[in-house]
C-alpha cells in the first residue's frame, strides 16, 4: 500500500486576518510556523520519511515544508516547486476581508464564491498590482497561464498535469512523497484521488498545519485516508 501525504500550509498572516489570499505572497503567522513545527513532529513520532517533496511557488506553503523536513531531519530531500500547486486565484477578492465582502455581498454568494467548483470570483484586470504577469517568479508563463479569476474546476485543471506528469511517476517508484499546497490546490486533489462529486467538493474543508495521510492503491486510487495528529 503506497502512502502519500499531503499537508495545508501552516496558518498564514491572511488567514489570522480572515482575507482572500490566493497567489498573494503572505507569510505564515506565529502560530502557523508552530504548526509547521507540530506537522513535522507528529510525522517524525509516526516513523514517516520521504524520498521527495512537492510545493507551490508561495513562501506560506515553502516555509511549512522546510520546517516539517527540519524536524524529521529531511531537509536533504529534493523539493520540486511549481506554481501549478499554488492556491486558487481569488482575483478582486484577494486582500479583502471575507466577513467585509459577506456583509456586502451575502454569505451564500461568498459561499458560492469559497466552496462551488464553478463560480468564479469577480475578475482582475492586467493594470491591476495583484496581477501575477507582474510578478517575476511567473515570467515564463503564457497568458493564458495567468489569471484574472480562477473557479475550483479551473484550478484542478492545472493541478492535475503536475499530478500526472510529476507525482505519479515518483509514486509509481514507490518514492515516499510529501505535498505541501493549500486549501483550494489540495482541494482539487482530493476531488481527483477520491472521485468526489461536485456536490462533496463543497463540503470539504482542510485545517492548516495537519498531515492528510493517503493510502493508495497499486493504481493509485485513494483506499483510505486519515489526518495525522
Amino acid at each position: 500500500m503506497q502512502k502519500l501525504v499531503l499537508l495545508r500550509h501552516g496558518e498564514s498572516v491572511w488567514n489570522r486576518e480572515n482575507r482572500f489570499t490566493g497567489w498573494t505572497d503572505v507569510d505564515l503567522s506565529e502560530k502557523g510556523v508552530q504548526e509547521a513545527k507540530n506537522a513535522g513532529k507528529v510525522l517524525m513520532a509516526h516513523g514517516y520519511n520521504f524520498d521527495i517533496a512537492f510545493t507551490s511557488v508561495l513562501k506560506r506553503a515553502i516555509k511549512t515544508l522546510h520546517l516539517v523536513l527540519e524536524e524529521v531531519d529531511h531537509l536533504w530531500i529534493p523539493v520540486q516547486k511549481s506554481w501549478r500547486l499554488n492556491e486558487r486565484f481569488y482575483g478582486a477578492l484577494q486582500g479583502l476581508n471575507k466577513d467585509e465582502i459577506a456583509a456586502q455581498y451575502g454569505a451564500e454568494q461568498v459561499h458560492k464564491w469559497r466552496r462551488d467548483p464553478h463560480e468564479l470570483p469577480p475578475a482582475i484586470t492586467k493594470d491591476d498590482d495583484r496581477y501575477p504577469g507582474k510578478d517575476l517568479r511567473y515570467k515564463l508563463l503564457t497568458e493564458r497561464e495567468l489569471p484574472l479569476t480562477e473557479n475550483l474546476s479551473e484550478t484542478m485543471d492545472r493541478v492535475l498535469p503536475f499530478w500526472n506528469e510529476f507525482i505519479v511517476p515518483e509514486l509509481r517508484k514507490d518514492q515516499k512523497v510529501i505535498v505541501c499546497g493549500h486549501g483550494n490546490s489540495l482541494r482539487a486533489l482530493i476531488q481527483y484521488i477520491d472521485h468526489l462529486t461536485d456536490e462533496q467538493v463543497i463540503q470539504l474543508d482542510l485545517p492548516t498545519g495537519v498531515p492528510l495521510v493517503y493510502e493508495l492503491s497499486e493504481g493509485l486510487e485513494g483506499v483510505r485516508h486519515y489526518y495525522l495528529e
